[in-house]
């Protein structure tokens, strides 16, 4: 652990400052206050307001590369092959990399970067409100100290996972994507109100509040999801007539095609950004 001091591991520089760089510098200062920000975007300007607003520093790529130990590369997995590429002029000896480029995998780090210690996340949406769960996958050249400092900086923004990196598609198809399928569900249900005869703000309201409850229910009751489905069932009621017929027109084939989908473009993705 030679040289990975709690002084060093306070170093963070971020290298791109869109909405998931925002929403983990939101975290870390509401959790963490110690933190040393750097920040870098080719947009000056976007870095120029976060740094202003969370006491960081705006800087260049290089005196980013030069000031922290930790660097996460927040930028569209487009743009990080070019990335890589500038990283490779530059001493990285002994820093951390992280990642959160979806359809990227670790490999391709850690041929672009020899000897690098990169981890791989895959956060969701909700980072935006810290209630993010996001899936870490640790490379081969982390010690126990950087895998500590790194779910240190995820469990700012919500919970983390840890698994390997051939089930972060899987992962994706779960809950990388999963918020849009409630999104989804809650547009669904209002609409459904409103032809059932409600107005578009009562179903609205009625809708979003239910997802809401259900979700703080999970959250803190120790049942599983089938247990608190069940309690809501009376046999032949109202919700038992809703979930027969879900069941009968195959609800449960039309999640396994979805999630299926997510995951089998999210591969075709890693061969896409990998070559």
């Amino acid at each position: 652990m030679t040289g990975w001091s709690e002084s060093v591991m306070n170093k963070i520089g971020l290298i791109g400052t869109g909405n998931l760089a925002a929403s983990i510098i939101k975290g870390l200062r509401q959790n963490q206050s110690n933190y040393k920000l750097f920040l870098y975007d080719v947009f000056s300007e976007k870095a120029q307001s976060l740094a202003k607003e969370y006491q960081a520093a705006n800087c260049s790529l290089e005196e980013v590369l030069n000031e922290a130990e930790i660097l996460l590369l927040a930028v569209k997995p487009k743009d990080i092959k070019a990335l890589l590429e500038e990283l490779s002029g530059y001493s990285l000896t002994g820093k951390l990399l992280i990642t959160v480029a979806a359809g990227i995998g670790i490999a391709v780090y850690e041929k672009a970067l020899p000897g690098i210690a990169v981890i791989r996340v895959m956060p969701n949406t909700s980072c935006a409100v810290l209630q993010a769960v996001s899936g870490m996958v640790r490379g081969k050249h982390v010690n126990d100290a950087q895998a500590v400092a790194g779910e240190k900086i995820f469990s700012a923004i919500g919970r983390v996972i840890w698994i390997e990196d051939n089930k972060v598609n899987a992962l994706t198809a779960v809950s990388g994507s999963g918020p849009a399928y409630f999104y989804l569900l809650t547009e669904l249900m209002a609409l459904t109100g409103v032809n059932l005869g409600l107005t578009e703000g009562e179903a609205e309201l009625l809708a979003r509040e239910t997802l809401i409850g259900a979700g703080k229910m999970l959250a803190e009751d120790s049942r599983s999801p089938q247990k608190l489905r069940e309690a809501v069932t009376s046999p032949n009621g109202t919700t038992y007539a809703a979930l027969d017929t879900f069941r009968r027109e195959g609800l449960d084939k039309i999640v396994w095609q979805a999630m299926k989908a997510c995951q089998r473009r999210a591969e075709e993705m890693e061969g896409e950004y990998g070559q």
